[in-house]
């Protein structure tokens, strides 16, 4: 994992203007008011799914670090929790479908920029890869 160049690409995706409609890129997907990235995937080539999830939650906690020491120390934000309250009112994009991806975020406010960013790891869907993700987004968290 180069940190320097994920948080170098979260940088960018605090000013990288955003698409009126759905559209993928390599590494990534936007959509109206966000941006997704994958900063790194199992592939399909992990040894156990356990151990791949444990790896990518320390690469989540080394840029936690660096992005705490920038916007602050923050509790996680709760995917679980805002799943669950998707079934009862209408949560905003991009946090609904992150709630569908993943467990436990950390969520900042990108001082300066009028956006969040979200440092996760989407392993809910076990048809899928495990990945570590960021996300940008003009919208307020849940």
């Amino acid at each position: 994992m180069n940190i320097a160049r994920h948080i170098a690409l979260v940088d960018e995706l605090c000013f990288r203007p955003f698409v009126a409609e759905h559209s993928a890129w390599e590494g990534g997907e936007s959509g109206p008011g966000y941006h997704l990235a994958v900063l790194e995937s199992s592939h399909g080539d992990c040894g156990t799914r356990a151990s791949t999830v444990e790896q990518f939650e320390k690469y989540r906690d080394a840029l936690y670090e660096p992005l705490a020491a920038r916007w602050g120390e923050k509790p996680p934000w709760n995917g679980q929790t805002t799943l669950l309250r998707t079934a009862q009112e209408e949560i905003p994009e991009p946090w609904t479908s992150l709630s569908q991806r993943v467990r436990v975020a950390y969520v900042w406010e990108a001082e300066g920029t009028g956006r969040w960013v979200a440092v996760a790891v989407a392993d809910r869907d076990q048809a899928d890869d495990v990945k570590l993700i960021a996300v940008t987004t003009e919208t307020d968290p849940p």
